[in-house]
Order: C-alpha cells, then structure tokens, then sequence
C-alpha cells in the first residue's frame, strides 16, 4: 500500500477494500492493513488479485473517486468512474494541445530532455570504470544537446536534436558490452522489423514490453495512448505510448539489456537467426526476458522529482500522473524523468 499524488496503490495481494465509515479499510487475512479518509483521494488504483466491497465502491461513484485495477504486471484492465467523470475534460484538453505545434514542440522536448538526461547517465556509470575516453566525449556532446534544449523549439527542431542524440548514444553502445562478449553479443548501429543483431534483438523486445506498460499506465489516468506530441497520430499507433517510452528506454530496457548480457544470463547461443537475415530470441531465452523485466520492475528507488520511494514499475504510472496534471493545466512545466 502506497498514497502519492493523491492515489492509492495497493499492490499487496489479496487485500480487501472496504468502506469504514468515510475511510477506505484495507485489510489481509482479516487483519486490518490501515484506513485512510477517503475525502483525501482523487483515486485507488489496484493491482492483481485486490478485491473491494460494493459500498466502498458506491461511495467511491458518489465521491467521484476513480477505482482502476490493472493485472499483477501492470497490463490495464478497467476502471470506474462516478456520474461524471474528468476523463472527457482531460482528453480534450489532450487534443487541444496536440493541435497545437508549440504545445506538442514543449511537451516533444520534455520527453526527449528525459531521454537525453538518462542516456548520459547510462553512459557515464560505465565510463567510471573503464578507461575509453569515447564514452566520456561521447556524454559531453549529449550535455550541450541538453543545454540547447533547454529553451523552446519548434517539433522539427526537438526532432532533430533528438536524432543527433540517438546517433551520438548508440554509437558509443558497443563501449557498453564487456569486450569479452562484443564479438558474441554484437551491436552494429540500431536497426529492427527485423533487429539485424543481438543487441537489437534484446532492445526491441524490451522496447515492445516498455511500450505496452506505459499504453497501460496512460489508460489509467484516463489519457488517450494514441494521441501524442513527438509522435504523431498514426491509425494502429499507440503515439503517446512513444512519447512516453523515450525517457524510459536508456533507463529501463537498455540498462536491462546490457546487465543480462554482461552477466551472461543472455548469450548467442539465445538467439535464431531468422531467413530474412534478422536475430529472434529462442522461447527460453523470452522467458528469463520477462522475468528479468518483472523482476526490475519490482526493485525500489526514489523518484527524483518527488523524492519518494516505490517500485520501478510504479515509476511508469507515476509520470503518468504528472503528464495528466501537465495537461489539465495544474503544473506549468512537465517534469521529465531523469535519473541522476
């Protein structure tokens, strides 16, 4: 059980929610877990097998506290809203600013100073213990990419700031394998539909799983996952689902990636080299993937921007959040995920 930002997590399962007088009673095994005032939320957000009463529900509707239930591994399940509901508001005040080119340009480059941010960070963790120089040189140049963006462009601009990055990030990523293993584990420059080598055969997959947790999250608060800023619409394009994936994919999936590798829980002999010349990874290889992805997801750090502890994976639904006030207008800036 966790509160930020006025929600209720329960991720404990089989906990029960009811209505104690006007407090929400959690309780496990008929003990009780704790009670919290239900005036003090805006919504209760749970998490696999968590079970709550008829009338904790009802007065949730009449209080117009959201309820939303999502599996154990975060994949959106469904939600409840009272008689009336922000969720329409939100989303036009989405869309408002989707048409909008510097509206999309500002929140574009809140994502991507994200990304950029957290790619250096990856870069310069393993620059402290090697001693290629290339990785340093290579994170000053994403520094001044970072201090340019730090004022308003317009969405052609961010675009290509953002693809300058990625080239400058990507050419140091082989520097991010243990020598030991480049020549097994090889990264040739980004490439996928098919992933022309192993490394980027372990990105896309873990790109896809990013992608669909952060689709997931965005449903929650009630945002439309089609309708981006850095991505535009596309029919069958969950956009904002890949705005959202930027500042997470050096964090979450590259970091994932490059850990399995350098242990050696992931090694060539994972992977089928396909007809078309791509890489696939064999079933028991997916499956140490997605345990190794839950796993993390499950790990605790501090998020930098309030500074309180949670899961990994609840870091996804917490910037979810934010860009939801981003976009109502109760934030003047969104903050973008940067670890330090």
């Amino acid at each position: 059980m966790k509160r930020h930002l006025n929600t209720l997590f329960v991720t404990t399962q089989d906990t029960w929610l009811s209505k104690e007088g006007e407090c929400v009673e959690l309780s496990l095994d008929r003990k009780t877990l704790g009670k919290i005032p239900l005036h003090t939320l805006q919504s209760i957000v749970c998490f696999g097998h968590v079970s709550c009463s008829q009338y904790l529900l009802e007065h949730c509707a009449r209080l117009g506290v959201s309820v939303t239930w999502f599996t154990e591994y975060g994949r959106f399940m469904a939600a409840m809203q009272g008689p009336t509901t922000g969720n329409v508001l939100l989303r036009r005040a989405q869309y408002r600013l989707a048409d909008s080119a510097q509206s999309s340009a500002d929140l574009a480059r809140f994502f991507i100073i994200g990304k950029i941010a957290n790619c250096r960070t990856v870069l310069l963790r393993q620059a402290r213990s090697t001693e290629d120089s290339y990785l340093e040189e290579a994170s000053a140049k994403l520094k001044s990419i970072l201090q340019r963006l730090s004022r308003p462009h317009n969405l052609d601009t961010v675009r290509g700031m953002e693809g300058e990055a990625a080239h400058i990030y990507f050419e140091a990523f082989p520097l991010l394998i243990k020598k030991d293993y480049r020549a097994s584990i090889r990264f040739e420059g980004r490439s996928r539909k098919p992933p022309l080598d192993e490394m980027n055969c372990l990105l896309s997959f873990f790109y896809a799983l990013l992608a669909n947790d952060i689709k997931s999250a965005l449903e929650g608060v009630g945002l439309d996952p089609a309708v981006g800023f850095l991505h535009r619409e596309r029919p069958g394009r969950p956009s904002l689902a890949l705005d959202g994936m930027e500042e997470f994919r050096p964090y979450l999936a590259d970091r994932l990636a490059l850990t399995l590798v350098n242990r050696q829980q992931i090694t060539a002999s994972d992977f089928i080299r396909t007809e078309v010349g791509g890489f696939r990874l064999k079933d028991k290889a997916r499956k140490t993937l997605l345990t190794a992805w839950q796993e993390r997801k499950r790990e605790e750090v501090e998020h930098p921007f309030l500074k309180e502890k949670m899961t990994v994976g609840m870091l996804l639904h917490m910037q979810a959040r934010l860009l939801a006030r981003y976009v109502r207008g109760d934030m003047d800036a969104y903050p973008p995920f940067a670890m330090r």
